[in-house]
């Protein structure tokens, strides 16, 4: 039994929602782990050809959850809890990465850091008109971990990658798609239901020719791409623990908290 996220079978087609609309489906420790076991699950299943991934409301995922403490004030924890901990969104990318079943994300709102880290990894990206992806790690103090910079390089190539990852620019859903980081736009709203139609297509097809498709790209385009990552978490969470990184959090933090009581203002938008 899944606690933060719903898994749904139907017709060859298993749904994942990220569920914690409290925090727009950031990803917690929790939520990781959750997705490990689900890709788990979904990949033993012979009657799924098509895994969606899509986040509950009006977002996909506002990306690592800031405000998890087994994530970030882990300090006082044994050094290989630390890096387990660490390991969590690499793990789950990877795990999403490696099912045999064409995966799909359905992106309604946003897509942030680690909920577009997770996106990168499924097969095809179908993004709402209306809708954006952004990475702020490096604006947070961290590096871009999870294994995403090789997946964005295979995707954008080496300059448009370490544009998105540098500049940490929010990037609307036409650019998305003229720059090969989405490969459907959907109407606002309508995001899972053009994904489950390009699921249906998928299935009409046969089967292991697709799965086997499948298998030699990602083989060709994953060459190096471990190499390249599997130290990533040990420098996040060296990243992390630097002064800097804890000033960028903390000025993050205090922005979201002068917004949201803007937002509250009733003379908001007066002038």
């Amino acid at each position: 039994m899944f606690r933060t996220l719903e898994l749904e079978i139907k017709d060859a087609v298993a749904t994942v929602t990220l569920r914690r609309p409290e925090a727009r489906n950031a990803m917690s420790a929790q939520l990781m782990r959750e997705m490990i076991a689900c890709a788990a699950r979904i990949a033993a299943r012979r009657d799924v050809d098509v895994a969606i991934v899509q986040g509950h409301g009006k977002y996909f995922s506002a990306g690592a959850d800031l405000k998890d403490a087994s994530r970030w004030g882990n300090a006082a924890r044994p050094l290989d809890e630390q890096r387990e901990i660490a390991a969590l969104g690499y793990r789950m990318a990877r795990a999403w990465e490696e099912l045999p079943q064409v995966t799909l994300a359905a992106i309604e709102g946003y897509a942030i850091g680690g909920g577009l880290a997770l996106a990168a990894a499924l097969d095809w990206r179908v993004m709402a008109s209306d809708a954006f992806v952004s990475l702020p790690e490096i604006a947070l103090g961290i590096p871009l971990t999870w294994g995403t910079l090789p997946r964005l390089v295979n995707l954008l190539g080496p300059a448009r990658a370490k544009r998105l990852a540098i500049l940490c620019e929010r990037v609307p859903a036409d650019q998305a798609l003229a720059m090969g980081l989405a490969d459907f736009l959907a109407p606002p709203g309508k995001a899972l239901k053009t994904a489950r139609s390009i699921a249906a297509q998928v299935i009409a097809l046969p089967r292991n020719s697709v799965r086997m498709t499948k298998e030699s790209v990602n083989a060709y385009a994953g060459i190096g791409a471990h190499a390249a990552s599997h130290m990533a978490h040990d420098q996040v969470q060296l990243a992390a623990a630097s002064p800097e990184a804890k000033a960028a959090r903390d000025a993050f933090a205090a922005r979201r908290k002068k917004d949201a009581s803007a937002a509250r203002s009733p003379g908001r938008g007066r002038r």
